[in-house]
């Protein structure tokens, strides 16, 4: 089968055929007819399966009959960087059209997306919190919207976003088509799939598992000893590009900053960054100025990022799912890739979950040559406050009262020391850094 087949309109189909695509993927083939004939279709889908492109083209191929400078068509994602890469796809498959699209999320500066909605687009692709700010400003008018999108919906659910869905829903016409994908089908979203969806297609590629074309290993290993490894499966492993994951944001800044002082090309990604900074490092790892990009897995949302060779779980993910959705990131359009994953004894009930799941059991590996015997730090230290030092002043720990020659005059020296900035463990320039506040959420 090929793209042909779909009878596109002539510009798409000339979009198509310059970006590349020649027969479409078993997402594409079973999504798209039903979407161009207007039907609501429910798709289960891993990423990577090209799922943009199977609502991306049906809904190009609408547009170009009808008025245009309206929002015709909505696209809702959990994330600024999935945003982005449906918004590009958009752009890549349609230019020949002279269709806009415009993007709408939080962290810059709404001025510049008003703007736009201003200068007329037929399509907006959103994340929710933004959307909700542009609809209660009046900035936004989604009264002739005839197709909504929801992708990655389950993600959205797990980011919090649902009741924020259901806002926007009550702004949009009755009348429309709708289309909603995710990975996954927890009851909250087969409960709004129910609500929104009038007969819908279902649309399943395959059970929600991941590529065949990944090799899983895991590496146990104790907690102190992860960066030592990563560093020696990286020196002794034939990488193109690599994904790192973290659990947390703070630790997925300090592995990159550690990666890079072993002088690797490598970034970080994670919810603290400006979108100028997220920007770069995407972009960057996208053109191989970065070689390793450290993230976390809210923020690796909307990667796509074809040569990824390698994703290496430095931390296990919270959820089979998200197991699935991180090594996702590999082994795309039909090239081999691996997904390594660091594993400790705490591990073990969710290594057994996500064996599960793959219906299959994971191969144990251990690295020649490295040595797992060297004992843990009395205290983990490697994302600790600095131990406090002495202070002028101030008596040692059970010296009495004659001990001190400071006096009156020198307790007072070392209370004022105390107050001075950056001293002692609530200090900010430690090689700790400063704990990190809760972020907003990614999307919003």
């Amino acid at each position: 089968m090929e793209f042909t087949a779909f009878n596109l309109h002539p510009q798409i189909a000339a979009g198509v055929q310059e970006a590349g695509y020649t027969s479409p993927t078993p997402i594409q083939a079973q999504a798209i007819p039903p979407v161009m004939a207007g039907r609501d279709v429910m798709g289960l889908a891993q990423t990577g399966t090209g799922k943009t492109a199977a609502f991306a083209l049906p809904i190009l191929h609408r547009l170009m009959t009808g008025e245009r400078g309206r929002v015709r068509a909505l696209v809702v994602a959990p994330t600024r960087e999935l945003a982005e890469q449906i918004h590009q796809s958009i752009q890549t498959l349609g230019h020949k059209s002279r269709l806009r699209s415009v993007t709408v999320y939080g962290g810059v500066g709404v001025n510049p997306q008003v703007q736009k909605l201003k200068a007329g687009a037929e399509i907006v692709v959103a994340c929710p919190g933004r959307l909700l700010d542009h609809i209660n400003q009046g900035t936004i008018d989604l009264s002739h919207l005839e197709v909504l999108v929801l992708d990655e919906a389950d993600q959205m659910f797990d980011m919090g976003f649902l009741p924020d869905i259901r806002r926007i829903l009550k702004h949009l016409p009755a009348k429309r088509q709708t289309l909603l994908f995710s990975a996954t089908m927890p009851p909250d979203i087969r409960t709004l799939a129910h609500d929104i969806l009038r007969d819908p297609v279902t649309v399943q590629v395959g059970n929600v598992a991941p590529a065949v074309t990944v090799t899983h290993a895991l590496y146990p290993v104790e907690q102190h000893l992860k960066t030592p490894l990563l560093l020696e499966l990286l020196h002794h492993t034939d990488t193109e590009s690599v994904l790192v994951f973290t659990r947390t944001k703070h630790r997925a800044k300090r592995l990159g900053e550690q990666l890079e002082k072993a002088g690797y090309r490598a970034a970080s990604l994670q919810g603290n960054l400006s979108q100028n900074r997220r920007q770069a490092a995407l972009d960057g790892f996208r053109d191989g100025t970065f070689q390793i990009l450290v993230a976390t897995d809210i923020a690796a949302r909307g990667i796509d990022v074809s040569q990824v060779s390698h994703v290496i779980n430095y931390d296990i993910p919270d959820t089979a799912e998200a197991y699935i959705h991180r090594i996702g990131r590999t082994g795309r359009a039909a090239r081999s890739g691996d997904a390594f994953t660091m594993v400790t004894r705490d591990d073990a009930a969710m290594v057994r979950t996500i064996e599960r799941t793959l219906n299959a059991t994971l191969e144990r590996r251990t690295m020649d040559g490295f040595d797992y015997s060297v004992p843990a730090p009395k205290k983990d230290t490697e994302f600790a406050r600095p131990p406090r030092q002495p202070m002028p002043g101030r008596k040692p720990a059970g010296a009495g009262k004659g001990d001190s020659p400071a006096g009156p005059k020198g307790a007072k020296d070392a209370a004022r020391h105390r107050h001075q900035p950056g001293h002692g463990a609530r200090s900010a320039g430690g090689p700790a850094g400063p704990r990190g506040r809760q972020s907003r959420r990614t999307g919003n």
